[in-house]
């Protein structure tokens, strides 16, 4: 009599391990990162630090009993092989989310197949056009610029400095520097006196700066990521220009220093605090994130965690705060994504919301300085 009851007990068994499988299953999460090429110095650390982090999530047991599987493509900067790499990732390796790009213009090429195939995309770009307008599946963790052009003009309003002049680099990142420089610049009081450009693989702008030199500047500001601006330290040294040389935060690591050598001496930049964590006071609330974060990258990689790492290192942590909150598809990661409030980041304190998908405010930013090869807080 009792045999007649194994088929059902197994068929019990069967159902209950079908489901629990289920539930455990893997959380596929893609990476665009630009690990090679001229923006490797934004796409190596990215890719290092997503790897370190997912690791280490996996090793303490996962999320709500799910692993994070990450997937990781090289785009090596380029925009077009960044859309053919995120349709892979979302046809071929069905993801739940992609994090990166690493640079804006391949990031505003991908917008599109994130928003068609309905895909959550965290950005690791600064460029403000990612976020603004809201795209519904459109996040971002890199600071945008809009908070690094006010930075610094704050700071030149403070020392009544007036008169600038803008030279940045004709990428995606450049141009929305540039935008913002020109649009904020009479709010602070400041009257751009030199607009000129320079092109990606340029390795020489002595013509721009020789130009700059001639004019009545009183502060030279370089939008662009490296090696670009280290050239532009280097040619500004050359010519004797002792006018104040601010870059953005497309240069916020170690890497611009050692580009630039003793031409970095003196510069200025707006910064994600990471480059400077050792130096915040205990009642940062970012602190005990950016500690953690450089010493684990520097066990794993024998080298500083930095401001491009960090927009990573978010990215996935921002992901798994939306797992723990119950998310486990596509669209309930979006919704939960969005319903982040004060998340203490790498990047800075996140809040996003409907109306906001870059979730940072300008206290993400700290004003920092090269002094003696190293980057110190400007007081």
């Amino acid at each position: 009599m009792g045999f007649r009851f194994v088929p059902f007990l197994i068929a019990i068994v069967t159902a209950f391990s079908a489901r629990a499988a289920f539930a455990g299953a893997p959380i596929k999460i893609g990476g665009l990162f630009a690990v090679t090429g001229p923006a490797a110095f934004l796409g190596e650390p990215e890719r290092n630090t997503a790897k370190m982090v997912v690791d280490e999530i996996n090793k303490a047991g996962g999320v709500k009993g799910h692993k994070l599987e990450l997937v990781v493509y090289d785009t090596s900067g380029d925009a077009t092989k960044a859309v053919q790499l995120a349709t892979k990732l979302i046809k071929d390796d069905h993801v739940t989310a992609i994090i990166g790009p690493s640079t804006t213009g391949e990031s505003m090429a991908v917008i599109p197949v994130a928003e068609r195939e309905q895909v959550p995309l965290v950005s690791c770009s600064a460029g403000i056009k990612i976020t603004e307008p809201v795209k519904k599946w459109v996040f971002k963790t890199a600071q945008n610029d809009t908070l690094a052009v006010g930075k610094i003009y704050e700071y030149l309003q403070h020392h009544k400095l007036s008169k600038v002049a803008i030279l940045t680099v004709s990428d995606g990142f450049g141009a929305s520097g540039r935008e913002q420089l020109k649009a904020q610049a009479g709010k602070y009081g400041i009257s751009i006196v030199s607009d000129d450009t320079y092109g990606p693989k340029d390795t020489d702008m002595t013509a721009q700066l020789t130009k700059i030199r001639g004019s009545q500047a009183q502060a030279i500001i370089c939008w662009g990521t490296n090696p670009g601006p280290a050239v532009i330290a280097k040619n500004a040294r050359q010519l004797g220009i002792k006018t104040p040389l601010f870059m953005s935060h497309g240069v916020s690591s170690k890497k611009f220093i050692e580009l630039a050598g003793e031409a970095a001496e003196g510069i200025r930049l707006p910064s994600g605090k990471v480059i400077v964590a050792d130096l915040l006071p205990g009642s940062d609330h970012q602190k005990n994130s950016l500690m953690a974060f450089v010493k684990d990258y520097q066990r794993h990689y024998r080298a500083e965690g930095d401001h491009f790492g960090g927009h990573a290192w978010d990215a996935v942590m921002l992901l798994k705060n939306a797992i723990e909150h119950g998310a486990d598809s596509r669209a309930t990661i979006r919704e939960q994504l969005e319903k982040t409030r004060g998340f203490a980041g790498i990047g800075g304190v996140f809040s996003y919301s409907a109306q906001d998908h870059a979730g940072l405010n300008k206290d993400a930013f700290v004003l920092v300085e090269v002094k003696k090869k190293d980057w110190a807080i400007v007081k």
